[in-house]
């Protein structure tokens, strides 16, 4: 269940918690395709099974970074739900790494701590402090600092 506030302003006292992990993501061979067909972007490393199997460090095909960050919203929304707020935003994003390869097959999820919360004007903007784990690993996949912004 995510974290449940009722208006904007309440996301200031969420500085500094660590909430709740989103859903497990499953990594399909499918959803690594279709990134690649929206992003154009056909590595081998990513679409080409059997060269990935035999080639790779990896030991087969691995997630784009990029798709893997890509999944930090969809996350999102089930680790927090803001009632109040008429509108929210993608803001950007502080900084990205991804420390470990996403193999087909692994599953994901995030995990965020609020690292940072201030005013705006029309809300309240939000800094997260994010880690993608993944199931194939101790090394996280990803960490970010994703931005939002949610509007009264």
């Amino acid at each position: 269940m995510p974290t449940t506030i009722d208006k904007v302003d309440d996301l200031h006292g969420l500085l500094g918690q660590l909430l709740e992990p989103s859903d497990w993501i499953e990594i399909t061979q499918d959803r690594i395709n279709t990134f690649a067909d929206a992003s154009d972007d056909h590595q081998w490393i990513h679409v080409d099974v059997e060269r990935a199997t035999t080639e790779s460090p990896f030991g087969g095909p691995i997630a784009h970074g990029y798709l893997t960050l890509s999944l930090l919203s969809t996350m999102f929304e089930q680790i927090l739900n803001v009632r109040g707020a008429s509108m929210a935003v993608n803001y950007g994003l502080n900084k990205v790494r991804f420390p470990a390869p996403v193999p087909v097959g692994s599953k994901v999820r995030l995990v965020v701590e609020v690292a940072a919360v201030e005013d705006v004007t029309g809300g309240v903007q939000v800094i997260l402090q994010a880690t993608v784990h993944c199931s194939a690993g101790d090394k996280p996949a990803c960490v970010a600092e994703p931005v939002y912004r949610y509007y009264h």
